[in-house]
C-alpha cells in the first residue's frame, strides 16, 4: 500500500491480527482505535488529523495489537515499512534503545489487558545494544567525574631552538573500574553528545592551572598548559570567564593556559572571531589543534587570527620517506609563519624528525621522542631532569 489513502466511516484500515506493511499520517478526518479485551471490544485512543497509525507494529514488525476504523471520510498518506526502517536505522543508537523498550512496555501492558502471555524480548539488536551500553557508560562517566574517577596527563612540548621544555598539553584520561582504560575517542565524544562535556572541561580547567603552578614553581620560569575545548564548551556563556577566573585564583600569569580548539569547530567563523577576539582581550593565546585533517577552509583562516598551528602527525609520519608529504609540511610551516603564528609538530618520534624541525624553524615538537603524557606527580618527581 502506498500513495494517499481515503476511508468513509466504518471503513476497516487494518484489523488485529494483520501482518504489519504500512504505517499511516492521517491528513484529514477522524480514526478509531479499538482493541479486545478480555472477549470486550474496547476503544483505545481518538485519533485526529497529524497522528501516526500503526506505526508500532512496523516498527517492531509485531502482528497488529489494535483494530483502526474510520469515523469520518479521511485521507491518509501510507508510510512504507522500509522508509520507516531507514529513518529509524539512521537515528542515534541511544533513542533506538529507548524506543524498543518503550515498545517492550506497551506490548506487555497490552497483553496484559488483553489476558495474553506477555511477549518477553531481550535487546538483542546490535544497535540496540550499543545504545544501551552508551546510557551505561554515560552513568559511569557522570559517577567517575563525582568521584574523582578521571585523570589528567600531561604531554610535554619542546621547544625546538632552545631544547627545553615550554609547556604542556592536558590530556584528560579515565580508567573505568572494569574495562580498564577507555579510550578518550569514546568517552569525550559520548560526554559531547550531552551537557556532561562541561562539568568534564570544567575539572580538566581546574586540573590544569593546579598543575601550571606546580610547573611553573619547579621550574622557575614561564611554562604552559595547553587545553582543548569543545564546540559545545565553546557555545556555553561566560565559559573564559570562569578560566580567567580560576587563572587568576592560581595566581597564574594570563598566558599560562592556553586553548585549544580543533579544525571541526573551527568552522563557525562569527563564533571562533569572537571567541579569539575575547580570548586575545584577556591575554589568553588561542591554538587550532589537528591543522590539515579534512576540515581546513583557507579562505577563512585571515578570519581567524590564531596564535598557533599544529601539524598533525599524520604529515610527520612519511615526511622522511615521502618528498610530497616533507612538501606539505614545509607549505603549512611557511604559511603559519606567514601568518605570524607559531608552530607546533605533533608525533615526533625521531631525532631525524625533529632535525626536520629545527631546519624549518618550528617552534615546538610534541610527540614520544620529547615524553609521553604523564601525571603532575610523574613530572615533578624528575622536575630537576625535566626543567633544565
Amino acid at each position: 500500500m502506498s500513495g494517499d489513502v481515503r476511508l468513509q466511516p466504518g471503513d476497516v484500515l487494518f484489523r488485529e491480527g494483520d501482518e504489519p506493511t504500512t504505517a499511516f499520517i492521517l491528513d484529514e478526518g477522524q480514526v478509531e482505535i479499538r482493541a479486545t479485551q478480555r472477549g470486550q471490544e474496547v476503544v483505545l485512543a481518538l485519533l485526529g488529523p497529524g497522528a501516526i497509525i500503526g506505526e508500532m507494529a512496523v516498527i517492531d514488525a509485531a502482528p497488529r495489537t489494535a483494530t483502526a476504523v474510520a469515523l469520518t471520510p479521511c485521507r491518509l498518506i501510507a508510510l512504507d515499512r522500509a522508509q520507516i526502517a531507514e529513518r529509524i536505522a539512521g537515528s542515534d543508537p541511544v533513542i533506538r534503545a529507548l524506543l524498543q523498550g518503550t515498545l517492550q512496555r506497551y506490548r506487555s501492558a497490552l497483553a496484559a489487558l488483553q489476558g495474553s502471555p506477555a511477549r518477553q524480548a531481550a535487546v538483542e539488536v546490535p544497535d540496540e545494544v550499543a545504545g544501551v551500553g552508551k546510557m551505561r557508560l554515560e552513568s559511569q562517566l557522570r559517577a567517575a567525574l563525582d568521584d574523582g574517577g578521571l585523570d589528567v596527563r600531561y604531554q610535554p612540548l619542546l621547544d625546538v631552538a632552545s631544547g627545553r621544555i615550554a609547556g604542556f598539553e592536558a590530556l584528560v584520561r579515565w580508567t573505568h573500574p572494569e574495562r580498564g582504560p577507555i579510550s578518550p575517542a569514546e568517552f569525550v565524544a559520548l560526554a559531547e553528545e550531552t551537557s556532561l562535556i562541561v562539568p568534564v572541561g570544567e575539572y580538566v580547567f581546574d586540573t590544569a592551572c593546579a598543575a601550571a603552578r606546580d610547573f611553573i614553581d619547579a621550574a622557575g620560569r614561564p611554562l604552559f598548559v595547553a587545553v582543548n575545548v569543545s564546540a559545545r564548551q565553546l557555545r556555553e556563556p561566560g565559559l573564559l570567564e570562569r578560566v580567567i577566573a580560576r587563572v587568576d585564583a592560581a595566581g597564574l600569569p594570563r598566558g599560562s593556559i592556553k586553548i585549544e580548539i580543533t579544525e571541526s569547530q573551527a568552522m563557525d567563523p562569527v563564533l571562533m572571531q569572537g571567541f579569539i577576539a575575547l580570548c586575545h582581550g584577556h591575554g589568553v593565546k588561542v591554538a587550532l589543534d589537528d591543522f590539515g585533517t579534512g576540515y581546513s577552509h583557507l579562505t577563512q583562516m585571515h578570519l581567524l587570527p590564531f596564535d598557533t598551528l599544529k601539524i598533525d602527525q599524520g604529515f610527520v609520519r612519511n615526511m622522511l620517506a615521502d618528498r610530497r608529504s616533507m612538501a606539505i609540511v614545509e607549505t603549512i610551516v611557511a604559511m603559519a609563519k606567514a601568518l605570524e603564528a607559531s608552530i607546533v609538530v605533533e608525533g615526533i618520534e625521531s631525532e631525524a624528525e625533529l632535525a626536520v624541525l629545527k631546519r624549518l624553524r618550528c617552534d615546538y615538537a610534541q610527540g614520544w621522542l620529547v615524553g609521553k603524557p604523564q601525571t603532575r606527580q610523574e613530572l615533578l618527581l624528575h622536575a630537576e631532569v625535566l626543567f633544565t
